[in-house]
C-alpha cells in the first residue's frame, strides 16, 4: 500500500512539472492543453481514488488558471490597434458606394514611370497608400479633401478624380496590381464621411495628416515594410 501511495504521489508530481511544461507550450504556440493534463489527472483518480492527495490535485488545475487572461491580451492589442474597432463609426455620416482600387501605373492611368506626372493625383498630391491614403471619387459628390474612412481599407483623402468614377463610386490607392487583386478587387461598402473636403488639398496637409503622433500606433498595419 505504501508502495501505490508513493508511486500515485511521484506519478502527480510529475504531471505537475509537465503540467508547467504545457502552460508555457499553451502560451506559444495556443494549444490547448488543459484537458490533456485534466485527462491524465482523471486516469490517476481512476487507478488510485484514494491515494491522490486534493491539495495536489488543486495545484495541478491552479497551473491554468488565468489561461484566458494570457491568451486574449494579444487579442485585446490587436483591437486596440486596429482602425475598424477604435471609435464608434456610426456617428459619422455615411454612405454606399462601389468601391474600386487603382495603382499609379499604366494599366489605371495610362502614365509609364517616365512620365513628368506618374503618380501625380489630380490635387497636385503624389499617390500614396497609408494610413492616410490618396483615392479618387466624384468631386460632385466628394470634393478634394474630404476624408473617408473605409471598413477594410483604413482612410481615404480624396486627391484624385477619374472619368470613371462618377457618383457612388470611389478608386482607392494600392501600390500594385497585385495588391488591387489580393487585398480588394471591387466591393460594395458604406464609407463614412470624417470630414468633407473644400476642394483641395495639399502635399504638406496629407504628410501631416499621416505623421500624426497620436495615429501612430494604427499607421504600422497600413504601410509596406520596405
Amino acid at each position: 500500500m505504501l508502495h501505490i501511495k508513493k508511486f500515485s504521489i511521484r506519478l502527480v508530481m510529475s504531471l505537475l512539472v509537465i503540467g508547467a511544461l504545457l502552460t508555457t507550450v499553451e502560451f506559444v504556440s495556443g494549444v490547448k492543453m488543459r484537458s490533456l493534463a485534466a485527462s491524465a489527472l482523471n486516469k490517476v483518480n481512476l487507478a488510485y481514488p484514494n491515494h491522490v492527495d486534493k491539495s495536489v490535485e488543486l495545484s495541478l488545475k491552479s497551473l491554468f488558471k488565468g489561461k484566458e487572461t494570457y491568451r486574449t491580451y494579444p487579442l485585446a492589442v490587436a483591437k486596440e490597434t486596429s482602425l475598424e474597432v477604435s471609435r464608434d463609426w456610426s456617428k459619422y455620416p455615411s454612405k454606399e458606394v462601389v468601391a474600386t482600387g487603382y495603382t499609379a501605373g499604366v494599366e489605371s492611368t495610362g502614365k509609364n514611370p517616365g512620365h513628368p506626372l506618374y503618380g501625380i493625383t489630380y490635387s497636385g498630391v503624389k499617390v500614396k497608400r497609408d494610413l492616410y491614403s490618396t483615392i479618387a471619387a466624384d468631386p460632385k459628390v466628394f470634393p478634394l479633401g474630404t476624408v473617408l474612412f473605409i471598413p477594410g481599407y483604413g482612410y481615404g483623402v480624396v486627391a484624385d478624380t477619374g472619368s470613371a468614377i462618377k457618383g457612388d463610386i470611389i478608386d482607392l490607392y494600392f501600390e500594385t496590381v497585385a495588391d488591387v487583386y489580393n487585398e480588394w478587387g471591387k466591393q460594395t461598402v458604406e464609407v463614412y464621411i470624417i470630414q468633407k473636403g473644400n476642394g483641395k488639398i495639399t502635399e504638406k496637409e496629407l504628410v501631416a495628416m499621416n505623421e500624426d503622433e497620436t495615429m501612430q500606433v494604427f499607421r504600422q498595419n497600413y504601410i509596406k515594410k520596405k
